[in-house]
């Protein structure tokens, strides 16, 4: 049997844990003495009735005050399941432990009273269950028996929650109306409402499709321990993350880039042919390498993302305020390192869903953070791969956890990126936006290197083509994925309905903006060699894509060095009277004030001239 593991959460009184006790009790999952136990607590409380919540709430605080404070975790199952249960707290002031509850949770069911309806706290565990990537929804409507089981209610409910979910990302969202105190709809189908003809909550639990969340094609490896109980053997123990892996297949070692190939994969019950997501492991190597605990085995050819700045979304779960510039220890699959909080970016208001610029985070605000480490971590984004994309943040004074996060991705990559073009970009009508289908971080690690648009401006003969192949030439040879785009081949075809006015090179440098960004997304280095002669054209191109990875390129040659080359005879031409619009004679050249390259040509060779561009583009980062 399969197992699935799911959370409930909701607002206080809510029914979180009488309705895990009426599952338990319904299903027979309880024993006689528990029972017991039960009924003789309920009777001292003078209830007039068992109490099934009581099967969770274990803390005698919980009993005293009737809510839940700590995670209550249950197991029970059906003839076609295996079920772990998380009963997670409903008051805002233990929000973390919401989190802690339906970290790993596959399945949450968000209670709602039907008399009450969609509550802040409703929104907020809704808002947490989609940060933490939980794909299956099940909103259950309970305490129907006190609306007298009115279908009116329940619709305008189901209308509220589908109206607030459209902001958030679930694989599906289920409603079902239930009472759990009476047991309506949970295991048995409800004789009250004969207008609901779905799938009792059991039987949507026992049926719901599990692991499809689950990353099966990136291997991922994390170290936890070194075996080595003789000198014979040396074994590299941990949990595989995701993927899978066989003898025989070649790995690498992060950070250190070794590579070797696995020899066996060991367990206390032997050997295996397979070890896949969630098996716990000792791989043994053909060469004997030094890796230790935090070392990161994976295959060649697909490397998870590495760097000391990360872009994450973050649940503050402590009383003292989080700030700018604050030390952590960041624990992230084995590995520790040092963090400190580079910049809040914003907090997130769970209610509305909207951001607001912020100085500090107080005890359960969810928000989005940059973080510096003091040494590399490899890491895919939390949406990829929940396993290596979550950490946690440990204040180093007391050894508390502090945070909980998902890693959005590296600071200015794709997550920089509108979802959706602007306003100011034109749009056919009746088209609707299509999300990517792979997001621009896989596709950089996956060339290994950063994508990035390099834009040469100048005159026309100034040396931009000439310069921009000889680089494209030196990348591509280095390994790089690249694309140029010249003037005179972007007007043979896709531009060639365009003249040389002011209007037209306008649209020629926005059209070639439009195709730069798509090889941009590919992760290509773009080249692109244009006159572009005015600023504002150049700048609606830049805005294009993430700060850092637009290069503007001022190819600065003289207009009579220019002229005096005048490869094609366009200044002759023009200095006649034959060409109309000719930059630097009859039309105007806007020169870039602040390029982030200069380059000087007159007198220079060109292999001197693109040395010097490969050292300045490596300062920023841009080229290996």
């Amino acid at each position: 049997m399969d197992l699935l593991r799911f959370s409930t959460a909701g607002s206080v009184d809510d029914g979180k844990s009488t309705l895990i006790g009426r599952l338990l009790y319904d299903t027979k999952s309880i024993f006689e003495d528990q029972l017991e136990a039960v009924e003789d607590a309920s009777n001292r409380r003078g209830e007039g009735y068992v109490n099934l919540a009581l099967l969770t709430d274990g803390l005698r605080a919980e009993r005293e005050q009737n809510i839940t404070i700590d995670v209550a975790y249950r197991y029970f199952a059906t003839p076609r399941r295996k079920f772990i249960i998380a009963d997670t707290p409903g008051h805002v002031q233990y929000t973390r432990n919401m989190v802690t509850g339906a970290s790993t949770a596959e399945l949450a069911i968000i209670l709602v009273d039907a008399r009450k309806g969609i509550l802040t706290q409703s929104k907020r565990h809704g808002f947490i269950s989609s940060l933490l990537g939980i794909p299956h929804i099940l909103v259950a409507v309970n305490k129907m028996d006190l609306v007298d089981w009115s279908e009116e209610r329940y619709s305008e409910i189901e209308a509220d929650f589908t109206d607030f979910a459209q902001k958030l990302s679930f694989d599906d969202i289920t409603f079902i109306p239930i009472s759990a105190l009476l047991g309506d709809n949970v295991v048995d189908p409800s004789q009250n409402m004969p207008w609901y003809q779905g799938p009792t909550l059991l039987h949507h639990l026992e049926h719901v499709h599990v692991g499809a969340h689950r990353n099966l094609v990136d291997f991922r490896f994390p170290v936890q321990y070194v075996i080595r109980p003789d000198q014979d053997y040396r074994g590299y123990a941990g949990r595989v993350a995701s993927g899978e892996i066989r003898p025989g297949e070649e790995i690498l070692v992060l950070p250190s880039r070794q590579r070797t190939t696995v020899a066996s994969i060991d367990t206390l019950d032997g050997s295996l042919e397979r070890a896949t997501a969630g098996d716990s492991v000792s791989l043994t190597t053909t060469e004997e390498l030094d890796i230790s605990r935090g070392d990161m085995i994976v295959r060649p050819m697909n490397l998870p993302s590495a760097g000391t700045e990360i872009d994450a979304t973050i649940c503050w779960t402590t009383d003292e305020p989080m700030r700018s510039g604050t030390s952590y220890w960041l624990r992230q699959t084995t590995n520790e390192t040092r963090a400190f909080v580079s910049r809040i970016v914003h907090r997130i208001d769970v209610d509305t869903l909207h951001r607001t610029d912020v100085d500090a985070f107080e005890l359960n605000d969810i928000g989005r953070v940059h973080l510096t480490t003091a040494s590399p971590i490899f890491f895919d984004r939390y949406a990829l791969n929940r396993e290596t994309g979550a950490f946690i943040l440990v204040d180093p004074h007391t050894n508390a956890t502090v945070a909980a996060g998902m890693i959005r991705g590296p600071v200015r990559t794709v997550d920089d990126l509108p979802s959706e073009p602007s306003d100011e970009r034109p749009v056919s009508p009746d088209v609707v936006w299509e999300s990517w289908n792979i997001d621009l971080a896989e596709r950089e690690a996956r060339n290994g290197h950063r994508a990035s648009i390099l834009w040469f401006t100048g005159l026309s003969g100034s040396g931009k083509t000439s310069i921009a192949r000889a680089l494209e030439r030196r990348l591509f040879e280095q390994g790089s994925q690249t694309m140029l785009l010249d003037g005179d081949q972007v007007r043979h075809g896709l531009n060639g309905d365009l003249g040389f006015t002011p209007d037209d090179r306008t649209e020629n440098i926005r059209r070639v903006g439009e195709l730069a960004s798509l090889f941009f997304r590919q992760g290509s280095t773009v080249l692109c060699t244009f006159v572009s002669p005015f600023e504002a054209d150049r700048a609606r191109a830049r805005g294009l894509v993430p700060d850092g990875r637009f290069v503007e390129i001022f190819v600065d040659t003289p207009l009579e060095e220019c002229e005096r080359r005048d490869v094609k005879g366009l200044y002759a031409r023009a200095r006649r009277g034959e060409i109309a619009h000719m930059t630097g004679i009859s039309s105007p050249y806007e020169a870039p004030t602040a390029p982030e390259v200069r380059l000087e040509t007159v007198g220079r060779e060109l292999d001197d001239v693109v040395s010097e561009l490969v050292v300045r583009l490596r300062d920023l980062g841009i080229v290996r």
